[in-house]
Order: structure tokens, then sequence, then C-alpha cells
């Protein structure tokens, strides 16, 4: 099968193109032809290793020393269920799927091989393939920091980064909440910003742009690159602070998903895909990504749909 495999730490261009042989299921296992995966900030963190100098060491013990040990990267995906191991009850072959991987990886293929007892669920049914795969990292990742900073009571919250991946979710899961959404992002993505439910939007490019914010019951940074301590001065008396920076991966969780679904296939959910790339032009893809400024999320298609 065709797969990209990350051959050493670096810029996009560690990314290679090549055959490797097709995977084959144990009997807990799916085998799912994918159809699209995505870029996400875990897969190009792991591949330029970007992370603080005094984590390069920790990391490289942790999942390889000169290149990932798994070398197919890739934490999203969506595709079909083409094979089950006998063990496996609840998915059949002809399942529409998606998941995901965690550091398993492996989305930048064309199969894999997962778990059912993995953060996989049944995609929504009006949902295409490349819409899918837009989903489950900025859902399950707002959801789990929106837990944390109490989002059911909150009537207010503050989202910095509200058109990535992970911010252009957690505005519209906090609009459901019923939370008063001030949005901060570029200017040029107001009005995908407001389509999402935002009730304020702020440029942060402006001057002076923290004086335009108050404070509010829950504040979240969903990029993880705002000063904390300048965003904790918007965090309203017993309201709370979430960054996704210094946390962690957000846990993954079935249950995650299947709400997800219930949101799309209610309509109260978009999927926010900045842009599409083939599988051949995954390194054009993630120097894009690297380039930053994106607004949701940026797709890669493995094969096409019949």
């Amino acid at each position: 099968m065709k797969a990209v495999i990350c051959t050493a730490y670096g810029p996009p261009d560690v990314l290679q193109l090549q055959e490797v042989d097709k995977p084959v299921p144990k009997s807990d296992e799916l085998l799912i032809q994918i159809y699209a995966t995505a870029v996400h900030s875990g897969d190009r963190r792991l591949r330029s290793l970007d992370v603080p100098a005094a984590g390069k060491l920790p990391m490289r013990l942790i999942v390889g020393f000169k290149a990932p040990r798994q070398p197919i990267l890739g934490v999203v995906l969506a595709g079909e269920v083409i094979e089950t191991g006998s063990r496996v009850e609840r998915f059949k072959v002809g399942d529409r799927v998606y998941a995901l991987t965690g550091m398993r990886f492996g989305g930048y293929a064309e199969y894999a091989c997962l778990k059912e007892t993995t953060c996989i669920e049944r995609m929504p049914h009006n949902a295409s393939f490349i819409e899918a795969a837009s989903l489950p990292f900025g859902g399950t990742t707002s959801l789990h920091f929106l837990r944390k900073v109490n989002i059911e009571q909150a009537k207010t919250i503050l989202i910095y980064g509200a058109s990535g991946a992970v911010g252009s979710m957690a505005v519209q899961l906090a609009k459901y909440n019923g939370a008063h959404v001030t949005a901060v992002c570029r200017e040029r993505n107001f009005e995908l910003v407001r389509s999402l439910g935002a009730d304020v939007v702020v440029d942060y490019t402006k001057p002076n742009y923290d004086a335009e914010l108050t404070t509010y019951d829950a504040v979240f940074d969903a990029p993880g690159k705002i000063d904390k301590r300048m965003a904790r001065t918007h965090v309203a008396e017993h309201g709370k602070f979430s960054s996704v920076a210094g946390q962690g991966p957000a846990r993954e969780r079935k249950e995650d998903l299947t709400f997800l679904n219930e949101l799309f296939e209610a309509g109260r959910l978009k999927a926010v895909i900045d842009s599409v790339y083939s599988l051949e032009d995954i390194v054009a893809a993630h120097r894009y990504v690297d380039a930053g400024g994106k607004a949701g999320n940026v797709i890669v298609t493995v094969a096409q749909t019949n």
C-alpha cells in the first residue's frame, strides 16, 4: 500500500510517499481503507520535534531517537471497514467510520488497523469522508478542555484562537451549551467565526486588542500560545481558565465521537475545512500548516470514493 513515511525529524520534506506492507488485522481489530485524514498539531509537532529544548531528549527516547518509531503519522482518519477480526463485535464490513488513532498514528496511509475498543465510531450518516475527518481532533479536544472550565455552567466564555481546528469547534460547542461567546482571531476570519455562533469577535493583530476584553466565566486558550498570565486577568471571580499548552493530549473518548455524531446529524455542528490536499501533496500540506494562519482543518484525501 501507499503510505507517507516520516524519515527523520525536521521540515516537511522529511515526509516521503513510499510503498509499504498492507497491515493485517488481529482478532480484535478492524482493517480500514482510509479515504481522508488531516494535518493536525500532533502530526506536525512530532514530525518537527517541536517541543521545548529540555523535552527533546525525553521525547526522542519515547517516540524514537533519530525518527519516529511509528513512521506513518496521521492522528485522525475517516474510511470504510473492509475486514474484521474474529473477536470484533461492534463493527462490520462496509461500516463508514472515523477515528482518533492517538500515539499509534497511521492515518497517512491507504489502510490502517485499529482495535474496536479505541476511539472509533461510525461516521455521521450525512457526513462525507472529508467532513468526518475534520470532526474528531478538534471536537474531542474542545470537549475535553471545555469540561475543565465547566462550560455547562458558564454563561460567558472567551476563546482564543477561535478559527483554528480546535477553536472553531470550541465556539460551536460553547454556543450549543448556551454560553455567550467572545472569540479572538484574525479579522479575515470574523465572518467564519460569527457563522459558527460567536457573539463578539476581536482581532488579536490590533494593538492593545486585550483592552477590548472584559472578564468571563470561562477562558479557553485553544492554540496554547497565549500568555497565561495575561489570559488569567480575564477570568471572572470563581471562573476557570484552560489551555491546551502543557496539559498533554486530550483524553480520547468514544462517547465524545457519538456526541459529535448527534450534533452533526442534527445540523448543530459544522465541519470547518480550510483546504484539501492529496496524499501525494502531503509535504505541501505540512508546509501550509507550518506557515500558520489556517482556518479550521487541513484535510488530506487518501483515496477517491465511489
